[in-house]
């Protein structure tokens, strides 16, 4: 996960006014990366959960763990 107070970002305005932001590759991969998986998270928050135990009651019965 990125810090956005950490990123190594420049910033750049063309003839127009428009304001750009440079990202390294890597960081730029990331934070597209955590919004992804803040999406798969949003779309999945009304699914129902267990609870830990159950979890692991289920992985072991299916000799997963």
């Amino acid at each position: 996960m990125i810090n956005i107070k950490n990123l190594k970002a420049e910033y750049i305005t063309n003839e127009k006014g428009e304001k750009f932001v440079i990202l390294p590759l890597e960081e730029f991969s990331e934070l597209i990366e955590d919004l992804e998986d803040l999406r798969i998270a949003l779309e999945r928050r009304d699914e129902p959960t267990i609870s830990h135990d159950e979890l692991l009651r289920t992985l072991k019965e299916e000799g997963v763990v």
